[in-house]
């Protein structure tokens, strides 16, 4: 891969007067259809007014009251220094460990220190998505295709370099929260579809853009991985159809990866992300195959295992599918780990039972890959949780977190934590 040169900007402006306060978005879906965030997108990123904001007291800061929500069965202890932190666990086996981000996070105390305490990676929920970066109204006023960051992407990303954190960047090419416009003549959606050629020209576009802009701002090194393409693929071995691969072609995805190898530097691992990975194995590991250039060199570096997964859900299939996908020598990362009480559509109930059961899940799913990471059977160097408490995740109504509405740890953390005595297994 190769990194190309910058120009150094700053950028200054006006004071944050707004903070929007949600969760991690979704990333993946259940099925087919994918659960969408409105959140309306800031158009300008303003450093300044980042710093400003993530140095300062905010009003949320000043009278922090945590989120109301009926409370589920708990563990008796709760104290989190009885054993590792999860950075610490996952540090022994070579691992980075994260959580989504929102500026709801970092401007709370309580769950600012949790997330400090535990974790040292971190992926943006939301706002480095297309729908987030890409600026309709300086596209057509310039007539090219314009990124933008927007505020709270800013906040962000100065909070994780002021803190330490590493970054995986989420994401580039997606069939969802893409903007309709993007695909469209002058920019708007009253005009025609654009052509092959031009709408690749764009996709170049907006991914060289991404990286050079994360230089010009000083933050690209913070970034270890990116998703590069997400969610291409259908259970049946099909690629899903959407705007990329009608007006493109099927070689929008090679294209992509070679774009995104042509501009991203080579300390940035570049991933192909997915849900269900247990039903795609087979499928993304032939698919992955075939990103390579014209020398045979690969242009991919890793694939992303989004594991939103059940309780009830069998550990040894999932297992199975991990070491398919490891079999393509190419590194695995969990990029998006949370673990629903109950089934597909049919949530458990979050009473003392059922949260063991989720507990005792964490457990074997996180001590299964920490063992293949050991055996050398797989090369996975990061995990994420796609989120920190029921209350601020997307799948809240299956209580699928690691913390619960009042942000007590549940049986899962220790779980996670592979803390046995508390994970929930039996006295």
């Amino acid at each position: 891969m190769k990194q190309t040169g910058k120009q150094k900007k700053f950028l200054a402006g006006a004071l944050l007067t707004l903070l929007l306060l949600v969760g991690c978005g979704s990333a993946a879906n259940d099925s087919a259809a994918q659960k969408k965030t409105d959140v309306t997108q800031e158009t300008t990123a303003q450093e300044t007014a980042a710093q400003e904001t993530a140095t300062g007291q905010t009003a949320a800061q000043q009278t922090e009251q945590e989120t109301s929500a009926p409370e589920a069965a708990q563990t008796e202890e709760e104290d989190l220094t009885a054993g590792l932190s999860l950075k610490e666990l996952f540090a022994q086996h070579g691992m980075k460990v994260g959580t989504c981000l929102s500026t709801y996070e970092i401007n709370r105390n309580s769950i600012n220190q949790v997330i400090q305490e535990q974790f040292n990676s971190v992926t943006m929920g939301n706002d480095m998505k297309p729908d987030y970066i890409l600026d309709q109204k300086e596209s057509q006023k310039q007539g090219q295709l314009v990124v933008n960051f927007n505020q709270d992407a800013m906040m962000m990303l100065y909070w994780a370099k002021q803190n330490h954190f590493s970054l995986r960047g989420h994401t580039l090419v997606w069939y969802s929260q893409t903007p309709e416009w993007l695909f469209h003549e002058g920019f708007d959606e009253k005009n025609g579809y654009v052509g092959r050629e031009e709408l690749l020209a764009r996709m170049e576009s907006m991914i060289r853009q991404v990286f050079e802009k994360l230089e010009e701002m000083g933050y690209l090194d913070l970034f270890y991985a990116y998703d590069v393409v997400n969610e291409a693929w259908m259970e049946d071995g099909t690629m899903r159809q959407n705007h990329w691969s009608e007006i493109i072609g099927e070689d929008y995805l090679w294209y992509a990866f070679y774009y995104a190898d042509q501009y991203a530097p080579e300390t940035i691992d570049l991933y192909y992300n997915d849900y269900n990975e247990q039903f795609k194995a087979q499928t993304i590991s032939d698919f992955v195959r075939t990103l390579v250039d014209e020398d045979g060199r690969s242009l991919i570096d890793g694939i992303g295992l989004q594991a939103h997964l059940y309780t009830s859900d069998d550990l040894e299939t999932y297992f199975e599918a991990v070491e398919t996908l490891g079999k393509t020598g190419l590194k695995l990362q969990v990029t998006e780990l949370d673990v629903c009480l109950g089934q597909y559509q049919m949530p458990g109930a979050p009473t003392d039972e059922n949260l063991r059961k989720q507990g005792l899940f964490y457990y074997d799913l996180i001590r299964g890959l920490l063992e293949r990471v050991d055996a050398g059977v797989i090369k996975m160097d990061a995990l994420t949780f796609w989120g920190l408490s029921d209350a601020q995740s997307w799948r809240r109504e299956y209580s699928p977190m690691l913390f619960d509405f009042a942000m007590k740890p549940k049986y899962a953390y220790f779980g996670a934590a592979q803390n046995m005595e508390k994970a929930g297994f039996a006295r």
